[in-house]
């Protein structure tokens, strides 16, 4: 997900999030760019935040950071790359839209440092609250047939 500030120092910021609905858990970073080594960084999270004897999978887009070869991915995350252009087959883009009406959008920053502020509290806020991340819908087919 991304955040930015309106003006002539026009800088973003990135939540690099992953989500369980069922467990109402979650883990992620606020971070300036969307790099191989930040992705790298979000695997490690994920890994560290799994449950023990759990395997996590993580759906994603195909960006070139997603997808790279270059970082190693942990032996308890599985990545299931989805198709381009379909953000729609992705469930954590239910909680990206909910961040964005309720936590991140229409705001006018101050500075770099109030975008950090605003992302770190908003995911943070959303992080404390399971039921929160268990109420926000998942589309019908993730609930399968």
């Amino acid at each position: 997900m991304t955040c930015g500030a309106q003006g002539p120092a026009h800088r973003l910021a990135y939540i690099f999030g992953a989500i369980c609905h069922a467990l109402g858990k979650g883990t992620g970073l606020v971070i300036p760019r969307c790099t191989t080594e930040a992705m790298a960084l979000h695997l490690d999270e994920i890994a560290q935040a799994a449950a023990p004897g759990a395997r996590a999978v993580l759906l994603l887009e195909p960006a070139g950071w997603h997808t790279t070869k270059k970082f190693r991915v942990p032996a308890n995350i599985a990545l299931l790359t989805l198709l381009a252009r379909s953000p729609e087959l992705n469930p954590v883009e239910n909680l990206w839209q909910f961040m964005r009406d309720n936590r991140l959008g229409s705001r006018d920053f101050k500075s770099y440092a109030d975008i950090l502020n605003h992302c770190c509290h908003a995911w943070n806020s959303l992080i404390n609250r399971p039921c929160r991340i268990m109420s926000i819908e998942l589309p019908e087919w993730a609930y399968g047939c």
